[in-house]
């Protein structure tokens, strides 16, 4: 019988960041790296003054810390407040990037602190790419394993993957930009472990966005904490008296290996087409598909077919607020059906009281289907006439198996970023984005989010 070293977990995730600034990544992963980036800065622009960002600005104005860290659309502060402000309003639509193997949003976290760091240190570009890949890596690991594994199991227990293994992953980007040697790497990851929470119920509230802002700063706490001496529990990590045991009480659960040398977790990376909660794409798609045919003519009864964990998490049957709707399946079937497009802009109060939406909604028949694909959805609309349609999604645009192209992302950061600061700032933003790692994007970025044009 092999023995398992006492911290062998902790050890493997310690070493890893250490030795994260000298690790060579393939061109095609440093590509996805920046695919992120362009996706977290069109986010960043659009909800920089959003509902839910604007108290969290207030808040750190009032605070008054010094830093050199931007505030996207605004001043500069500590690392740690900048990144709780942009981490939040990247959240604030539910339109940013995520692991499709349950880790949650890496982009608001990780990209966050990676640029709050470089900004307040002046640090090398490719120093904040490799923190950033260091930090997705970590976070995936730590939260994926796909539906038996670690993300979704925290999702059933009521907490959410991104608020608990984002704050690990912002550790971890921010204990490699500070040069942490494996001890204090994973002190970093400690500290950031025993502050961990966020809960599905803040789903359709400023609450979740704020998961994922929060995760960012408590991350650069933990690390900073870590770099001053601050000790840890080294076997946090481990499978026995973890925080998984924590979490995951029934320990049911499959956890991923920590297998950084098998294969890189950021390309299996997605992207959202759609502004509401990953779960309700695969649905809204299928639907989307019916539109033309059934244009004009009256619905008797829709029935969607879906993987369990949709209802989860986008399982609310009457949403009173465009912020619930992007948590509702049925609500996101019953505008795709009517003919919106599931942008950002739709997601308001006003689509609520749509005569279409509202005469839809009542009709729509939800059923979770054990075994299906969570990319996948089959829906069927009876008419009144008698006809009956069906249209199926396998795999949903934006799952890394079906992934949204780089000029499917450029077109999205044009359509959010060019309304906030104008064509000419957005393609100078987005060429420094696209171009981050050569030497001065980061300063450019870093003029163009001050959003003077």
């Amino acid at each position: 019988m092999t023995q398992t070293r006492i911290n062998e977990r902790g050890e493997t995730l310690g070493r890893y960041i250490a030795d994260s600034q000298q690790r060579r990544h393939p061109d095609e992963v440093l590509h996805e790296a920046r695919r992120a980036l362009v996706d977290y800065l069109g986010l960043a622009l659009v909800a920089a003054h959003d509902p839910v960002v604007v108290p969290l600005r207030g808040t750190v104005r009032r605070w008054q810390a010094r830093g050199k860290a931007r505030i996207v659309l605004g001043g500069t502060t500590t690392p740690a407040l900048a990144a709780l402000v942009n981490g939040t309003a990247v959240h604030a639509m539910d339109y940013d990037d995520v692991h499709y193997l349950g880790a949650g949003h890496p982009g608001a976290p990780c990209w966050s602190t990676a640029l709050a760091i470089g900004q307040e240190h002046g640090d090398d570009e490719q120093r904040v790419l490799a923190a950033f890949v260091a930090g997705v890596e970590v976070m995936a690991r730590l939260g994926g394993g796909f539906v038996p594994g670690v993300g979704r199991s925290l999702q059933r227990k009521g907490f959410h993957p991104t608020s608990v293994v984002g704050r690990m992953g912002a550790a971890a980007v921010a204990a490699s930009l500070y040069g942490l040697d494996a001890t204090r790497s994973l002190h970093a990851l400690s500290n950031a472990a025993t502050t961990a929470g966020g809960l599905v119920a803040s789903f359709g509230t400023h609450g979740k966005p704020f998961h994922a802002g929060k995760a960012a700063m408590d991350g650069i706490l933990a690390a900073d904490l870590a770099a001053e001496g601050y000790i840890g529990a080294n076997h946090a990590f481990e499978l026995q008296g973890g925080w998984l045991d924590a979490f995951i009480q029934d320990r049911q659960v499959e956890v991923p290996p920590l297998d950084f040398d098998a294969r890189y977790e950021l390309l299996r990376n997605g992207y959202k087409l759609y502004a509401s909660c990953r779960a309700t794409h695969a649905s809204a798609q299928t639907a989307q598909a019916l539109v033309d045919a059934i244009r004009g003519r009256d619905v008797k009864r829709v029935r969607v077919k879906v993987h369990p964990g949709a209802l989860v998490t986008a399982g609310k049957t009457a949403p009173s607020t465009g912020l619930e709707a992007k948590f509702s399946v049925a609500c996101c079937v019953a505008m795709a059906l009517s003919g919106y497009r599931l942008a950002w802009t739709d997601f308001v109060d006003e689509t609520l009281a749509d005569p279409r939406i509202k005469a839809l909604l009542p009709r729509i028949e939800i059923e979770p289907v054990v075994g299906q694909s969570p990319a996948s959805a089959h829906v069927t609309v009876e008419l009144a006439d008698g006809d009956v349609l069906r249209e199926s999604t396998s795999v949903i645009l934006g799952h890394p198996e079906n992934p949204v192209p780089d000029a499917g992302l450029t077109e999205k950061f044009r359509a959010l970023a060019e309304p906030v600061i104008g064509v000419t700032a957005a393609d100078a933003l987005l060429d420094a984005a696209w171009r981050f790692g050569e030497a001065g994007t980061l300063a450019r970025i870093d003029t163009l989010l001050k959003g003077e044009k």
